[in-house]
């Protein structure tokens, strides 16, 4: 007699896809992206076709945040070598055959013109967990230094373009692996109180080392001009402490309930330089107020405590220091775009995750959340 087998449904043969996703990962996520479309539809409805450009950027990010979470961290891991290493190559081509903008050599024309610093906030973390999986139980100090070399190398390319803020996110995502691994508190703590110790004494001797004509050696002029601007926006308020101001201004104005959704007046005036990328925090908070930036500071929140709780739970020392590192990327990304827009850290220039316009950024934050889930799904197809 011959055996009858029922022929799979659709459902059934589509299911093991999504099998093992971290469903409150996945909420956070929606919900947040659906806050950012709304914003840049509030904030961006009269500026062109950033709505419909945005809405098309996220859903490119969300489908490559679906494809990646099906690479199993394992293969992940045999990844790193070669990004880090496509990575490193665009980057000497950048310094040799780049293309120049606003003063600024950041971009390769392969076919289509990217900018190869942004491979480096995903390459630089998966080359430090996977240098850290192989000296795993055998760590020594010297361990440590290589770190820090293959953290230095594309980190001073980055600032010859220049490009300080690019720069100082990959050498966040760099050092998150590198603590996490185990580095002393010895070594930490002399730079944190040199850190200190420098901002102090900058404050300090602000009216001396901002007076023009003072060259800091170590900053480009623009830079040195930034943070200047920063310590004193008021110098010159219709040039370079335009920015900062007319963002204080608008965060201000919004209250505790906001202006309203598509009424902010600083941001349909044009005040507010760059309302839909660097500065799109400040025109949220204008329209949604103080209520709204707290709802908004909440839902990066969440994601950070679940990415962290998924790299607890993750099953080898790889995915731990990879979903850490991963994680606090959002919120460093987070905290340094709210902060220059409300004027406590320099403009540098760094998009606030699934809010601000970019379709770059957008990509790499989908990659990294895209990484996180397959870290969690291997986990939870491991028990199941």
């Amino acid at each position: 007699m011959a055996a009858v087998f029922d022929k799979p449904s659709l459902l059934q043969r589509i299911a093991p896809i999504f099998q093992g996703f971290d469903v409150p990962l996945v909420l956070g996520v929606l919900i947040m992206s659906g806050v950012g479309l709304v914003t840049m539809y509030s904030v961006g409805f009269d500026h062109g076709e950033r709505f419909a450009a945005h809405g098309r950027n996220m859903l490119i990010a969300l489908g490559v945040l679906f494809l990646v979470a099906q690479v199993p961290p394992q293969r992940l891991m045999s990844l790193a070598i070669p990004l880090y290493l496509v990575g490193l190559a665009l980057l000497v081509g950048v310094e040799l055959f780049g293309l120049e903008r606003k003063g600024a050599q950041r971009w390769l024309n392969v076919g289509v013109v990217i900018q190869p610093s942004e491979l480096l906030k995903i390459a630089m973390p998966l080359m430090l967990a996977w240098w850290f999986q192989r000296r795993e139980g055998q760590l020594k100090p010297i361990d440590f230094l290589v770190a820090f070399v293959l953290l230095g190398v594309p980190t001073a390319l980055i600032l010859k373009q220049p490009d300080l803020g690019t720069a100082l996110l990959v050498v966040a995502s760099g050092i998150f692996v590198i603590f996490f691994a185990g580095l002393s508190w010895k070594l930490i703590l002399p730079p944190v109180l040199l850190g200190v110790v420098g901002v102090v004494t900058l404050i300090l001797m602000e009216e001396q080392w901002c007076a023009p004509g003072v060259d800091w050696k170590v900053l480009r002029e623009y830079q040195r001009i930034r943070v200047c601007t920063l310590l004193d926006p008021f110098q010159d308020p219709l040039g370079k402490g335009f920015h900062i101001i007319q963002g204080m201004i608008a965060i201000g104005s919004g209250g505790i309930w906001g202006k309203g959704f598509m009424q902010g007046t600083q941001t349909h005036l044009e005040f507010i330089p760059e309302r839909t990328t660097d500065f799109i925090y400040a025109a949220f908070s204008e329209e949604f107020g103080l209520l709204g930036t707290l709802g908004l500071m909440t839902g990066f929140i969440f994601l950070v405590v679940r990415g962290l709780m998924i790299a607890l739970d993750a099953p080898t020392l790889f995915t731990r220091l990879l979903a850490g590192a991963l994680t606090l990327n959002i919120f460093v990304y987070a905290f340094v775009n709210m902060g220059m827009v409300s004027g406590i850290l320099p403009v540098v220039g760094v998009p606030l995750p699934f809010v601000s316009y970019g379709g770059t950024a957008m990509v790499t934050l989908g990659v990294g959340l895209g990484m996180l889930m397959s870290i969690a799904r291997s986990k939870r197809l491991m028990q199941s």
